[in-house]
């Protein structure tokens, strides 16, 4: 598993990147291979104000349905619209081409509470 040390994570396999008063989100290359071929993205809507740990998408696989919490709160300042073709972009690229929404950090505090790649990785591997 692929968990860059850039970014930030969460207990629900979301993954956070941090750049100035901009949080880039999506789920983690361990979330895309538990879900397996990605067919279906909801996308939050642009300038919908998400809560920490709010729900604000689906994605859908072959296998199952798995919602999507915001690691932080933050305005929805970017979506990424290229998913509606394209969600498979989500298994081929997690970190890249495979973002889900960009947030304004309201926040920056709540960045404390997220794991950072080590964590994550322990995290992960205690699950079995």
């Amino acid at each position: 598993m692929n968990f860059p040390s850039d970014l930030k994570y969460t207990e629900d396999h979301e993954w956070a990147k941090v750049e100035g008063n901009t949080v880039t989100i999506g789920i983690t290359d361990h979330a895309q291979s538990a879900l397996g071929e990605v067919v279906f993205v909801e996308l939050p809507e642009a300038d919908r104000t998400l809560g920490v740990k709010e729900s604000f998408g689906v994605v859908e696989s072959i296998k199952a349905v798995s919602d999507l919490y915001s690691p932080v709160s933050g305005k929805v300042i970017e979506v990424n619209e290229s998913l509606n073709d394209t969600p498979s972009s989500i298994n081929e690229s997690p970190y890249d081409q495979g973002w889900i929404a960009k947030l304004e950090l309201q926040n920056p505090e709540e960045l404390d509470s997220l794991m950072d790649s080590k964590r994550y990785t322990e995290f992960v591997e205690s699950l079995g």
